[in-house]
């Protein structure tokens, strides 16, 4: 059975996921699973299609001590235990600039090029690059495609897509990119079967998690995002501050006396929900929390969010849906009736009971606006990809190099 690997790598944790290509093209998920806890703890933990467990085993630190370890650890299992050895990788790269608009065959060019934007996604480049390089290092026959969280908005208008700066710094690619694009570009495929009457239109896609977005679609293509140049803007997140006045880093150099490299981990990892309460960047943390700090945090995020609609609102000249995705978007009730709330002079009205049983529309029926709860699956996004590059490339057989 062929089957396509796709990976995404985080600072401590590789996720995975393995798909069977069926023999009418179709992916069926087989499983799923993630070594965390690398450098620390690590644990591999994995579980089949239907969620039985598959794996559940600790490491000594000294055994996965970085990305290629892990990897290499992962893909043994698969391999020895499983007999699953793909004839594709699928990445999930967070940046790939102004030169890649669609999901790219990877080679030492690419890579070398991809490596250029590690300062522009600092917390997302350089481990989405290191099992990459791992297995181009181990099995150079194997095809891997790396697919990108800025593609989806590449389109954009040269309005959306440049600073009020000179026109020279955006040649050199200072632009807004917009992330999240591989989810975007999910629900975007997703809404003609969810809801084929606003599909065509104009709709506001949540992306809510401990990264979180907001993107602006007509007929299933990004108008407008509030992500820019880096994952830093936009919305508040996590860990980060969503918009800030540039007068800010300006302020925390020359008077606070820190370096560049103390303000972009400031920046990645101190702020956000986790700066603004003191307690946690977790959700769940905050809205079980009895801290005033917390309770003030969830307040912003809500705030924010309601601002961000009203300006993809008049991006888009009107809006026809509104739909809610990602880890806080898919499963936190009260912060979608809360924004819900913020949003009813567009005339949207909630069903609190659809609402609490995370249906897949949660608005009345009188809503002008519907709302939509659609559960996001980038894994599959870029398995799609892989394979679909796969299939219009021509490569030695696949079949000829596998982990």
């Amino acid at each position: 059975m062929d089957t396509i690997l796709v990976v995404n790598a985080g600072s401590s944790s590789v996720k995975f996921q393995v798909f069977a290509v069926e023999g009418d093209g179709r992916l069926q998920r087989q499983l799923k699973g993630q070594m965390d806890g690398i450098g620390s703890r690590p644990r591999l933990r994995a579980s089949g299609a239907s969620g039985e467990p598959l794996a559940d085993r600790a490491y000594p630190i000294e055994a996965v001590a970085d990305i290629p370890a892990a990897m290499s650890v992962a893909g043994a299992w698969l391999k020895d235990e499983l007999n699953i050895r793909p004839i594709a990788v699928g990445h999930r790269v967070v940046h790939g600039g102004a030169d890649y608009a669609h999901p790219v065959l990877i080679d030492p060019v690419v890579v070398s090029r991809l490596e250029r934007y590690a300062p522009l996604a600092p917390l997302h480049q350089p481990h989405n690059l290191a099992p990459i390089k791992s297995l181009l290092s181990n099995f150079p026959a194997l095809p891997q495609v790396a697919c990108f969280d800025t593609a989806f908005h590449r389109d954009h208008d040269p309005l959306a897509d440049h600073y009020a700066i000179p026109h020279q710094l955006h040649a050199e690619g200072v632009r807004r990119y917009g992330f999240h694009g591989l989810s975007y570009e999910y629900v975007a495929k997703r809404l003609p079967q969810v809801a084929p009457e606003v599909a065509v239109g104009r709709v506001i896609v949540a992306h809510l998690g401990s990264g979180a977005s907001m993107c602006a679609m007509r007929a299933g293509r990004s108008v407008e995002s509030t992500m820019g140049f880096t994952a830093l803007d936009g919305l508040a997140m996590g860990t980060r501050p969503g918009q800030i006045d540039p007068g800010v880093i300006l302020y925390l150099i020359a008077f606070n006396g820190m370096s560049v490299s103390q303000v972009q981990d400031f920046l990645y990892r101190d702020c956000g929900l986790k700066g603004l309460s003191g307690v946690s960047n977790d959700m769940r943390e905050l809205e079980a929390s009895a801290d005033p700090r917390a309770a003030f945090a969830i307040d912003y995020f809500v705030y924010r969010i309601g601002l961000s609609a009203g300006m993809l609102a008049a991006a888009l000249q009107g809006i026809d849906a509104f739909v809610f995705t990602a880890g806080i978007g898919e499963n936190s009730v009260s912060i979608r009736a809360r924004i819900a709330e913020r949003l009813a002079w567009l005339g949207i009205v909630l069903d609190p009971a659809e609402n609490a049983r995370h249906a897949t529309r949660i608005s009345r029926s009188d809503s002008r606006i519907p709302v939509y709860v659609v559960p996001t699956d980038e894994e599959l996004m870029i398995a799609q990809h892989t394979l679909t590059l796969l299939m219009n490339q021509t490569l030695p057989s696949p079949k000829s190099e596998r982990i």
